[in-house]
């Protein structure tokens, strides 16, 4: 035995660890790989809504803090510092993206989200939209990515918002943005 008391993941010991290494803008957590730790209880909902052992956390501050350590890695989630590693469930994306602004026009066009974190992502090559579409319902449930290979579910309005100003190329409606095309519903799937 090293003699090394074994740590005990807590969501306060995270926020310390985290306000102590945090300078200006995200933490680089793709340098961090400390040992994992085990799983703590704390769940996001679709809906955007972080929780701890059931219950919501309330302060958006601690919210926007935890987000900035958040790791995902072969399909899993972590909250990660310099010296920790804890796993967390995500019931759907880690974010939402809950509006976006609109500068310029056609091909030229960028379309810049904003998550309910306050991150911020202009769609393009490095931050592509996708669609995925429900095989049972057909329902579509767009995504960005925000950074990492984290992603944010784009709420619905902001996707009515997408459908309202899309073109039509090829087979399919979508939209411009940083000189990508991103299709989002096929010709044929919209309402006559």
């Amino acid at each position: 035995m090293s003699g090394q008391k074994p740590v005990t993941p807590s969501p306060d010991g995270l926020a310390a660890s985290v306000q102590a290494a945090k300078s200006r803008g995200l933490p680089p957590v793709h340098l961090w790989n400390p040992p994992f730790c085990g799983d703590l209880d704390i769940r996001i909902a679709n809906d955007g809504t972080w929780s701890y052992l059931g219950s919501p956390i309330n302060r958006f501050e601690l919210v926007k803090l935890f987000s900035s350590i958040l790791k995902k890695e072969d399909g899993k989630y972590y909250l990660v510092t310099p010296v920790e590693k804890v796993g967390i469930t995500v019931q759907d994306a880690p974010f939402v993206a809950v509006d976006f602004d609109i500068e310029g026009e056609d091909e030229a066009q960028n379309l810049s989200f904003t998550t309910h974190v306050g991150d911020t992502a202009v769609a393009g090559p490095d931050h592509p939209i996708r669609i995925v579409i429900d095989p049972e319902t057909d329902e579509p449930s767009p995504y960005i990515l925000v950074r990492a290979n984290l992603e944010a579910r784009i709420d619905r309005k902001s996707f009515y918002r997408l459908v309202d100003i899309a073109e039509h190329s090829g087979d399919w409606f979508g939209v411009w943005s940083g000189g990508q095309f991103f299709p989002l519903i096929k010709s044929d799937g919209l309402p006559d």
